[in-house]
């Protein structure tokens, strides 16, 4: 693999805030380069600044020091609609809810993102049915939410994240709400899906026994990020 020019920098990020007259800092001079084709795990404390971190990468907060570089953009000095832009278009979510519309089918929840983005039909029906076959789904694609495992919703909203094609795919705590076997499984597709296809994935993660399938373990440790070692022992 060639890496060339970052696809996600942070460069020296802190962010702060006063909560009851104590000012909390949950990330302090982060700096983090990260390259197309990789799958990034972050980990830490509940509470530690994982979810902060991921949501200043997308956009959703700022820092209150530093800069978010996205392909040599930096999203920190743009207005709320280019941010919507960077979201729409290069940025994917996985959170821990899975998030799906009840009474639309697996089908109608992937394809929803481009019906938003107006694509055209035929374009919409390839791309849904590509991402619903990445994620293993495409016999159950008639099938609605309430009809599907956790394990297979939280794949259909995977698939609903990769549909629109994004540079960058950011998830917390994707396997937060699923038994050891099923959590097993999303970071396996995780793995598939950088080998195989070249995504860029960062998962935030709190289980342990996940974490020697990325290619770089960081830890938010008293707000720092640290590098880790898969094998190390607390994180076995």
């Amino acid at each position: 693999m060639t890496y060339q020019k970052p696809l996600l920098e942070l460069v020296n990020v802190s962010k702060s805030y006063v909560s009851e007259s104590e000012e909390i800092n949950p990330l302090r001079d982060i700096n983090l380069k990260i390259y197309e084709g990789q799958f990034i795990a972050v980990v830490g404390r509940s509470g530690s600044g994982k979810t902060t971190l991921l949501n200043i990468m997308a956009g959703l907060d700022k820092p209150t020091i530093g800069d978010i570089l996205i392909q040599g953009s930096n999203i920190t000095t743009m207005d709320e609609n280019s941010l919507t832009e960077i979201r729409r278009t290069t940025i994917g979510f996985i959170f821990q809810s899975f998030g799906l519309l009840p009474l639309l089918s697996a089908f109608e929840n992937v394809e929803l993102p481009l019906r938003i983005s107006g694509v055209e039909h035929n374009e919409r029906f390839n791309r849904t049915k590509e991402a619903l076959e990445i994620v293993g789904l495409n016999p159950r694609s008639n099938h609605r939410p309430y009809e599907l495992s956790g394990g297979e919703q939280q794949r259909v909203s995977i698939a609903r994240a990769i549909v629109t094609k994004p540079a960058i795919i950011l998830a917390d705590e994707p396997t937060g709400e699923l038994d050891s076997t099923n959590a097993e499984s999303i970071f396996g597709l995780f793995k598939d899906m950088v080998v195989e296809r070249g995504m860029t994935i960062i998962a935030a993660t709190h289980d342990s026994s996940l974490l020697s399938m990325a290619d770089e373990v960081k830890e938010i440790r008293d707000g720092a990020l640290y590098e880790v070692q898969p094998a190390d022992q607390r994180y076995r």
